[in-house]
């Protein structure tokens, strides 16, 4: 069975930047499982793994601009620490969850700090980054009406509920 819309795909993956440093993997833990074409998973990838099949193994290096974009320097902007009420000890690479301009919801990271000024960067840490993939691809079936419905796969790799 090919890769292609509406697919279960489960996937063991490496992911490197371009020094050749291991970002992520899903070795030594679960296969990555997804739909195909829904969203979850990068463009560069997604369009990568288009038409493979259970047993191939794919190598990719995609660019930001079809993996986390091109850095927004508007996406980056100084608050007053007054701003992070409740949060008594803030430092730099710390994560916080924000309303986006869409209403959605948008991981900001505190970039630097300096007195009173919290400067935060609404990028992706993975902005202006190319990415080096490689994937064995372990299994592709029809995804059911629930999983379509629901968004998401259940099961092993996915969501139980």
């Amino acid at each position: 069975m090919q890769i292609q819309k509406d697919k279960v795909v489960t996937i063991d993956y490496t992911l490197k930047n371009d020094d050749g440093e291991i970002i992520d993997s899903s070795n030594g833990g679960e296969p990555l499982a997804y739909i195909h074409n829904s969203g979850h998973i990068i463009p560069g990838l997604e369009s990568a793994l288009d038409g493979k099949k259970a047993g191939e193994s794919v190598s990719v290096r995609v660019p930001p601009e079809e993996g986390y974009g091109l850095r927004n320097d508007a996406l980056t902007q100084v608050m007053p620490r007054a701003a992070f009420e409740g949060v008594d000890n803030i430092e730099v690479g710390m994560q916080f969850h924000a309303e986006g301009g869409d209403g959605g919801m948008q991981v900001i990271t505190v970039a630097a700090i300096e007195g009173d000024d919290i400067t935060i960067d609404g990028n992706h840490p993975l902005a202006d980054q190319h990415l080096n993939f490689d994937v064995e691809i372990k299994e592709v079936r029809d995804a059911s009406a629930e999983e379509l419905d629901h968004g998401h796969v259940h099961g092993p790799g996915g969501h139980d509920h």
